[in-house]
């Protein structure tokens, strides 16, 4: 496998402050360690420009070429947020943050960036100017729209922009990306259920709000299956059930259903809320109660564009000797989206073996993929933007 030797090299060097990452991990718009970790190492390297606190508590790094800034500008985005779980991986550099935990990986893509820029800021072998993106708030917090919102694409008129994320199950250092739609919209939605609490003895007496969230539960799984066409790909998860109750004998007055949908068609996502709506409101009528049904927007659905998927590919195929294009669109939802509405790009996948998945609470990013993912930015760059 063609990967850069120097990564090979360094690989010490970026699993360090990948562990250190790791272990004080921060949710979103709650970066700050984060963010001055990268932005440390980003005047360490020599970077041109340095910005922090970029659409909150984002770090922008610039490096120009040999060139100067003759040449195109592309960019290249990592995601710096942690996640709400406890950690139960045991490692020596697990989280030291009681529920907090890098189970997605993202101390991984800041890390192989990080690379990839001290390595691109000592060659500049390239002509052109390359802007590192390194968003906070991907766990949907809506950080890349504020990071564009802040004039990241305008700023250093970006002519394309490109994002890469492990996956758990595919073999280390091996690629994937598709053309088009790779990954759906994540809307979510929260369904308060009132009625009238009481005595668990005596339920004849109120609504008993428990029954009847558990009855709009069972109802909403009508939707997938028996309301929408059987070719679209649609999921409709109910994740969360609370109650005012903590004990064993009282009915609550209220409870709260929390629940994810996702889609790739506007016009689906739209028919999929009337028919959560409907059935919320008309089950909890049936049983004397009310619902309540809010909305909760996420990004879009993530499109790569066709010719920088290609080029994504080209690299990925010098990279690791393959680049799967078969790739089915999966259901997991990335606000990288949201960049790829302003610019021509791609995202793409990197295996990270046979680790836990992501978002469980024994999930640890796989060193041993840091020299490809570090090489195919380096690769990307000096590839799009060559000198003369």
């Amino acid at each position: 496998m063609p990967v850069i030797n120097r990564f090979a090299e360094m690989l010490p060097e970026i699993s360090a402050w990948r562990r250190d990452i790791h272990a004080h991990p921060e949710l979103r718009f709650e970066e700050h360690r984060t963010a001055a970790f990268v932005a440390a190492k980003l005047e360490e390297f020599g970077c041109d420009e340095v910005l922090t606190g970029f659409g909150g508590t984002g770090v922008v790094g610039v490096i120009n070429g040999k060139s100067g800034t003759a040449g195109k500008t592309i960019g290249f985005r990592a995601d710096m947020d942690a996640l709400p779980i406890q950690e139960a991986t045991g490692l020596p550099h697990a989280s030291t943050i009681p529920g907090k935990m890098h189970a997605c990986g993202h101390d991984g893509h800041t890390s192989m960036l990080l690379g990839a820029a001290k390595y691109l800021a000592e060659t500049r072998n390239f002509d052109g100017r390359i802007v590192l993106a390194f968003q906070p708030a991907e766990e949907g917090g809506g950080g890349a729209r504020a990071m564009i919102e802040a004039g990241l694409m305008d700023r250093w008129a970006i002519e394309e922009i490109y994002g890469m994320h492990n996956m758990p199950g595919m073999a280390v250092g091996e690629f994937a990306v598709r053309t088009g739609p790779q990954m759906a919209s994540p809307d979510k939605f929260e369904i308060t259920v009132r009625g009238t609490g009481g005595h668990g003895a005596m339920p004849q007496k109120g609504v008993d709000t428990t029954l009847v969230a558990a009855q709009i539960v069972v109802a909403l799984q009508s939707i997938v299956s028996r309301n929408i066409d059987p070719m679209d790909n649609v999921v409709v998860s109910v994740c969360g059930f609370r109650t005012e109750t903590a004990t064993y004998n009282v009915i609550p007055d209220s409870a709260k259903l929390l629940g994810t949908v996702r889609t790739f068609d506007p016009k689906v996502q739209q028919q999929v809320r009337a028919r959560i709506d409907a059935l919320a409101t008309a089950t909890a009528l049936g049983y004397g109660a009310v619902a309540e049904v809010t909305h909760i927007s996420g990004p879009p659905p993530l499109v790569n564009h066709a010719r920088e998927a290609d080029l994504a590919a080209e690299v990925a195929e010098v990279i690791a000797g393959v680049a799967h294009r078969d790739l089915d669109p999966i259901m997991a939802g990335e606000d990288f989206a949201e960049m790829l509405l302003e610019r021509p790009g791609a995202y793409l996948f990197i295996g990270n073996g046979d680790s836990a998945d992501l978002h469980n609470p024994h999930y640890e990013f796989n060193d041993e993929v840091i020299p490809a993912g570090c090489s195919w930015f380096v690769t990307m760059a000096e590839r799009r933007l060559p000198l003369g």
